[in-house]
């Protein structure tokens, strides 16, 4: 007969501290003091901001959003002073941001946005969702942080936080259950649902963090999480580790890009082939380039 272990997360009389309500409570406060100033978060920024920041964001680090974002909103402050610019002005802005298509795609957001929406940032995820380059996540976080909408926001780090919580392996894979898992803790009001969004995804950013997670001495619902009551268990299946950047195509596109931006009237085939060591590789990453829309030849000249 196995062993019956109480859910750290339901009331009991011994227990009376374990509901989510009383943890989304906690965390709450945690954020109030702990939470980074981050300038999309602010209660001037605009849902454009938001929607900017959230484009940024995907797969860069905040440290190397901030710059390039308020560059972004000083130049381009709405999307309609984005949609007015080629598109290739707005890759050429995100310079080393990393996955130069997201610039691409938010520009195309932009222009939908004028076209569609009278340059407004639409409120409601389904809007959202219909823009280019939004999906799930992206159209809950602006709906969230932008208009203070009740909508379940699943990142990585919220979906580790929820996952850590709830089970105590803490290795629940991904899977469309995440959605209901963050609808059973989303607060039932609308302005205490949208900080809790904010606030369970910072505390996985900076305390219930992926491999240094701080249980010990910065995580103030140790005594309610069921991984950390578990032994804080490794996982049965390894992390991936992640490919090395040098020499990959990844890299070599980015220096072609690179090339481009610093040079607005184009560069010529030879020209741009030989900013890298590999010959093939280069002729390969230029032709994705050229396929994805992210450069244009014309004639002997190759511009963004």
């Amino acid at each position: 007969m196995g062993v019956v272990t109480a859910d750290p997360l339901q009331p009991d009389r011994a227990h009376p501290e374990r509901p989510r309500a009383r943890v989304v409570a906690t965390l709450l406060d945690w954020y109030d003091e702990f939470a980074r100033d981050l300038p999309w978060r602010r209660a001037e920024a605009t849902p454009w901001g938001v929607m900017v920041s959230e484009f940024m964001l995907q797969q860069t680090p905040v440290n190397r959003v901030l710059g390039p974002w308020h560059e972004w909103l000083a130049r381009w402050p709405t999307p309609a002073a984005l949609a007015a610019d080629p598109a290739a002005e707005a890759v050429r802005a995100w310079g080393r941001l990393g996955y130069p298509r997201r610039a691409q795609r938010l520009h195309a957001a932009a222009t939908a946005i004028v076209t569609e929406h009278a340059g407004v940032v639409p409120d409601t995820v389904a809007q959202l969702k219909a823009l280019p380059g939004v999906g799930d996540y992206t159209a809950a976080a602006i709906a969230s942080f932008g208009f203070g909408r009740r909508e379940p926001v699943v990142d990585t780090n919220v979906r580790r936080v929820l996952q850590r919580l709830e089970d105590p392996s803490g290795e629940r894979p991904p899977s469309v259950a995440d959605r209901a898992l963050a609808l059973a803790w989303l607060p039932d009001d609308a302005t205490t649902a949208a900080r809790w969004a904010a606030a369970s995804m910072e505390f996985g950013a900076l305390v219930c963090t992926a491999r240094a997670p701080r249980c010990d001495d910065g995580c103030p619902v140790a005594a309610q999480c069921a991984w950390n009551l578990a032994g804080r268990p490794e996982p049965a299946v390894a992390p991936r580790r992640p490919q090395d950047w040098h020499g990959t195509d990844r890299q070599c596109r980015g220096v072609l890009l690179a090339e481009l931006r610093h040079h607005h009237d184009g560069r010529t085939r030879a020209q741009l082939l030989a900013r890298w060591h590999d010959a093939t590789q280069a002729e390969r990453c230029l032709a994705s380039l050229l396929e994805d829309g992210l450069a244009r030849e014309s004639g002997s000249v190759i511009t963004l």
